[in-house]
């Protein structure tokens, strides 16, 4: 099985995603390794720290001497410090995964996204867009928007589609439903990247087809080749890029919740969550949608039925976040990893943010 960042998308979504709309993949999905990073003049590396007490809280008040920047175990200093207020800039995506997602479940998930915005839509900390991943459906709606009634209808303009698998993604399989789900994801972060401030993707789905897959304990790799590892490694290079660079972080929420909770995406992806140093390092696992989101700093909620209660902790995360900047040191060499830790100098507080970066020479 080999990763190619390349196929064609029809990703259907408010206004705020207008260039995303057009940027269409060939008709054909081919060879295409995501391209790696090149260096910049530009090192700063910046952070978007999210610290909470023991019982989850998001934590505010907190100033630049109460932290520190651990990379590769070594304190950096701390070159910029903002609390974040009401008024700092946050976009919200949340996207209906209909490739990976049984049709039941994609119900089920509009459903409760509507019963959310009935509800709790003013927890929305910015512009939201309710994004669709699917072969066929409707425009969701003309522009990004806070207000519950117009992302209602758009919601309920999507429904009037139809989701399904076309044969230029089922004859590829689980291989073909893998590279639009990557392809969808390059595509939002080219976007986003020239777009200021934070953004919170939300992917409702259970995941992507690498780890939906029964791997052998005695071959966690499947065979891959070093060709294929290589492909893989310049890929999750630039993944890790490129949702650094436009303030991205992702999370995933399991929409079957507990019906899923002994499959093997939700119970054992935490084995590969751990930073790739080396291409002769990848697995089939690494590049996972659980595995993005971790290392993006946001999270996995794959353990309840409740999607609307799964949105609202994610959208806690726009709440008493701080964003912090520090010089990345030059890479040894190219694609030299870096694993990142930030810690809160008061008791009983924990800080989640992305968990490392490549550097360039």
């Amino acid at each position: 099985m080999s990763v190619r960042r390349a196929g064609w998308i029809c990703l259907f979504g408010l206004s705020l995603l207008p260039g995303l709309a057009q940027q269409k993949g060939p008709a054909e999905l081919s060879e295409r390794p995501a391209s790696v990073p090149v260096a910049s003049a530009n090192r700063s590396i910046v952070l978007d720290v999210v610290v909470a007490d023991k019982s989850g809280k998001p934590v505010a008040g907190l100033q630049e001497q109460d932290f520190t920047i651990i990379d590769n175990k070594q304190p950096r200093k701390i070159a910029s410090f903002d609390a974040a207020t009401a008024s700092a800039p946050v976009e919200v995506i949340v996207l209906i995964d209909g490739v990976n997602t049984s049709f039941a479940d994609v119900a089920i998930e509009q459903q409760d996204i509507q019963a959310f915005l009935k509800n709790s839509a003013a927890q929305f900390p910015g512009p939201t867009t309710i994004a669709l991943l699917g072969q066929l459906g409707a425009a969701l709606g003309a522009t990004s928007s806070r207000d519950a009634a117009a992302l209602i209808a758009a919601l309920n303009q999507g429904r009037s589609g139809q989701l399904a698998k076309d044969k230029r993604i089922t004859a590829y399989g689980l291989d073909g439903w893998q590279q639009l789900s990557l392809y969808t994801l390059d595509r939002l972060a080219s976007y986003e990247a020239a777009r200021p401030g934070r953004k919170l993707l939300i992917w409702i789905s259970p995941g992507w087809p690498l780890l939906r897959t029964d791997v052998s304990a005695d071959d966690p790799d499947q065979g891959l080749s070093s060709k294929e590892q290589k492909e893989m490694f310049g890929s999750i290079v630039a993944f890790s890029d490129e949702l650094r660079q436009a303030r991205m972080t992702a999370y995933q929420i399991d929409p079957s919740g507990l019906a899923d909770a002994d499959r093997f995406g939700t119970s054992q992806y935490k084995q590969f969550e751990k930073g790739v140093k080396l291409a002769s390092q990848v697995q089939v696992g690494s590049l996972g949608l659980q595995i993005l989101a971790d290392q993006s700093g946001g999270r996995v909620l794959n353990s309840s039925n409740d999607i609307s209660g799964e949105i609202s902790k994610c959208l806690a995360d726009a709440r008493g976040y701080y964003t912090l900047s520090f010089d990345g040191p030059r890479g040894d060499g190219p694609n030299e990893y870096h694993a990142l830790e930030i810690k809160i100098d008061k008791p009983g507080l924990t800080a989640r943010t992305r968990t490392g970066y490549y550097a360039q020479p």
